[in-house]
């Protein structure tokens, strides 16, 4: 394995790895943090 196909595997484990934490991120995990700004004060 050369230089360029480790170069080439990186780089694309990186997309991959990238493109989960998006996929995750956008799941909905985060509705109730992305709420909060809008939420009035108890006090």
């Amino acid at each position: 394995m050369g230089i360029n196909e480790l170069r080439a595997a990186v780089t694309i484990v990186s997309l991959l790895v990238f493109v989960g934490i998006v996929v995750w991120a956008w799941r909905g995990r985060f509705d109730d943090a992305a709420r909060l700004p809008f939420e009035g004060e108890d006090a």
